[in-house]
């Protein structure tokens, strides 16, 4: 198997891949797509999405929101019942998944198990019968990157579930695809082992540099791979944005209740109006709300109106009561220490509420802790709040 082959460090093992993909990166466009299966059933409804060459976009959402329906389609798993998808300029529609030039992993590995580490990563470049030369360079300088040099003898039983995924990736890599396809890749692994192979895709995504399709219902898998993020529910986008835009400035409630964890506070509020400044009315106490939030709610001519507040967790603060005049009062129900923050969850006016404080901000009188029907008062900044309408869930913002 060892055929011309001479040992590489890791920087000319990326320097050929990227050399290597450099002709087939490529676009991604979806147009109108539509999936609908047997007895009328929308899996995917007006999906409309542009894909840049080279960008990482992270499809996610809950179970059966139509993310790896979407991914299916692009590879040519599905059928696309309605719309137009090109990779590059090139219409794919009712192109064969092995002509279309992507590579897919999946969750389950899908590894040959009478087969060899190399000889599995091997397998795609033997049936399009590339020079035995070029297969053996392409598997080791893949091997090379991923950290699985010292494992291509072995069949996949003999490694452990990370090992097995970067052959996964592996296979995928030495295929030069213009598009690479990951369906929850990590979901079969353990808390620790993820977070390790997150960094791993992250490096990777950096060493080749092309452009990757990434489905997940994991917010943090979500956050930190993508470039953009596209957030579905039932089958429908909900948001396409940067992880910072679509934390920041979530276009809707269910937006908002699925990014960030814990999840946002939510409170039935008031928005209320004294001339040309807005406030927020909850619990009897009143709220301001920063001035680039008032411009924008000026500019919508945005009427007084009953609505969803939203405040994150760590964006809400204790205070004294005494010093701050905007405020409420709550009970602790729970005090969960989490190393550096606690999560604090207490009751204003019946409504649970969770707060995530830095051990090293709290007040004198908690430094040892919280205990359950403590006492405490909390409040938010006007630059924190976000208002949901209650007719349309729709940010107002």
């Amino acid at each position: 198997m060892r055929i011309g082959y001479r040992s590489h460090s890791r920087e000319a093992a990326a320097a050929f891949m990227l050399a290597a993909r450099a002709k087939s990166m490529a676009k991604v466009t979806l147009k109108d797509i539509k999936k609908v299966y047997d007895k009328n059933v929308v899996a995917v409804e007006d999906f409309n999405l542009e894909i840049a060459d080279k960008e990482f976009i992270v499809l996610v959402g809950p179970s059966g929101c139509g993310k790896s329906t979407t991914l299916r389609m692009v590879a040519g798993l599905e059928e696309i019942t309605g719309g137009e998808l090109y990779i590059g300029d090139r219409l794919v529609n009712d192109v064969a998944p092995k002509d279309r030039d992507i590579a897919m992993v999946f969750q389950n590995y899908a590894l040959y198990p009478h087969m060899t580490v190399y000889e599995n990563m091997a397998f795609a470049l033997k049936l399009r019968k590339d020079p035995k030369d070029v297969i053996d360079q392409k598997v080791r300088e893949a091997a090379e990157i991923l950290d699985i040099t010292p494992y291509l003898s072995r069949k996949p039983k003999a490694l452990s579930g990370g090992q097995r995924q970067r052959v996964a990736i592996g296979r995928a890599i030495v295929r030069d695809p213009q598009v690479f396809l990951m369906d929850e890749p990590l979901s079969n692994l353990d808390a620790k082992l993820r977070n390790q192979m997150r960094a791993e895709i992250i490096k990777l995504r950096h060493r080749i540099d092309t452009t990757f399709i990434y489905v997940t219902h994991d917010q943090t898998e979500a956050m930190t791979l993508g470039d953009r993020i596209v957030i579905m529910k039932d089958g429908f986008i909900q948001q396409i944005g940067t992880p910072q835009e679509v934390f920041n400035h979530p276009a809707n409630l269910f937006v908002a209740g699925f990014i960030g964890s814990p999840q946002m506070n939510l409170f039935d509020a008031r928005l209320e109006r004294n001339g040309e400044n807005y406030f927020i009315r909850l619990y009897g106490a009143d709220f301001s709300i920063a001035a680039d939030k008032q411009q924008a709610l000026r500019a919508g001519d945005v009427p007084p109106q009953d609505i969803t507040l939203g405040v994150r967790p760590d964006h809400i603060v204790l205070c004294d009561a005494t010093a701050h005049e905007s405020h409420l009062p709550a009970t602790v129900d729970v005090s969960e220490m989490m190393g550096s923050f606690v999560h604090l969850h207490v009751t204003a006016h019946d409504k649970d509420v969770v707060l995530v404080l830095a051990t090293i901000d709290l007040p004198e009188a908690h430094r040892a802790g919280f205990h359950m029907g403590d006492s405490v008062n909390f409040t938010f900044g006007g630059n924190v709040v976000h208002l949901f309408s209650k007719e349309t869930d729709n940010n107002l913002i």
